[in-house]
């Protein structure tokens, strides 16, 4: 029982680093804000940073937990970008609260965003590897083309909006803080086991009781409603909202994310998030005309290495030696009596008696073991 407390414990504080991670991106650059030596770019830089990690934790419900293949990310946080910001601009109209334009708008584009993702999951879950990754590349695709046809939100030029100020990043920190904290429990919970289990053998999940279909929808709408609402934090950061920026090469950048940070591994989608996004402001400031397009070939060089990396045999010692779940486990083992208290090792259980012994009623307790006398005539 302490064993499984330990693991309880152990799954708590890597839970409660994810969540140190993102206030210390908070804090700190309120500490400096407050000195009033932050400069814009920073600020701007943390929003982006906000979002990615957005999409990324988002994504990684769909890739790394349910074990689907979903390239139409950037699809969902399209329709989240153009509806809520729309929306947003209506409200300004009406409202004088920059915030609460900002939370209404961020609830309904990743409300809409669910939406389209429940329409399009419907159908293509329904389909398993290749097949689904080509229909939610198609969805992303079409999503931007229609955007981009519709003269209501600026058609080819982009829906203008009105962007929220240098402190957006303290209202996106604060939600990725709370999106963690739903997606973490929902991981945590019976809920989170099914789709675990769906992701490791579906035939024996479906064996079990579990519903397939009901669970694949889930993640589905779920994850979408996420990258609706960074679409949103997306818009209110950038203006005008450009069609292009939802492109096939975004969806891989986030999917980039979640393969770097690891599957299944929420803290390495929140680190990769930060790192890529750093890596991309680096390298949009340092590269122009058509260097920039070298980025993209630093994004193939890092899938390359993390995949040669994670299935090598020959590396399998370098990543075992690193890993830190193997260092956390040889913590554990280390010390064995802190892990079973000694009423429950098996050691020092006193109703143990020899495997050689005879199991009847009436053995006793530190009995000597005297075997039966052999009958006469060899019976």
């Amino acid at each position: 029982m302490n064993y499984l407390k330990n693991i309880k414990k152990g799954i708590r504080i890597k839970d409660t680093f994810n969540y140190f991670i993102i206030i210390i991106m908070l804090v700190v650059p309120l500490l400096i804000s407050s000195f009033g030596n932050l400069p814009r770019s920073s600020s701007g830089l943390l929003a982006q940073m906000a979002y990615s990690i957005l999409l990324a934790v988002s994504l990684n419900l769909v890739v790394g937990f349910l074990g689907e293949l979903s390239l139409g990310h950037a699809g969902f946080m399209c329709v989240g970008a153009y509806i809520g910001c729309y929306i947003a601009k209506e409200l300004y109209n009406v409202m004088d609260s920059k915030l609460l334009v900002l939370i209404i708008s961020m609830l309904i584009g990743g409300l809409v965003a669910a939406v389209f993702g429940l329409i399009i999951g419907l159908p293509a879950l329904r389909l398993k590897g290749d097949y689904l990754a080509i229909v939610t590349l198609a969805f992303g695709e079409i999503v931007r083309t229609i955007f981009k046809n519709l003269p209501t939100f600026g058609a080819a030029l982009g829906l203008s909006t009105k962007k929220y100020g240098n402190d957006l990043y303290i209202v996106a920190l604060v939600t990725v803080l709370i999106s963690l904290f739903l997606i973490q429990n929902i991981i945590r919970s019976k809920h989170g086991r099914a789709i675990t289990a769906i992701r490791d053998n579906e035939i024996a999940a479906k064996a079990m009781g579990i519903n397939i279909t009901y669970y694949k929808l889930f993640v589905f709408v779920f994850a979408a409603f996420f990258a609706g609402m960074a679409g949103v934090i997306y818009g209110s950061y950038v203006t005008p909202v450009v069609y292009s920026f939802f492109s096939f090469n975004y969806s891989i950048e986030i999917l980039v994310m979640v393969v770097l940070g690891g599957m299944g591994n929420i803290t390495g989608s929140i680190i990769s998030a930060v790192f890529i996004t750093y890596l991309n402001f680096q390298l949009q400031t340092q590269l122009s005309g058509d260097l920039a397009a070298l980025k993209y070939l630093v994004y193939a060089i890092i899938l390359i290495v993390v995949v040669i990396f994670n299935n090598a045999p020959a590396l399998k010692s370098v990543r075992e030696r690193f890993s830190i779940a193997n260092k956390l486990r040889e913590k554990h083992l280390k010390n064995p009596s802190k892990q079973y208290s000694d009423t429950n090792r098996w050691d020092v259980v006193t109703t143990k008696i020899r495997m050689d012994e005879v199991l009847t009623t009436d053995v006793k307790q530190n009995d000597p073991f005297k075997p039966d006398k052999p009958e006469k005539g060899g019976k």
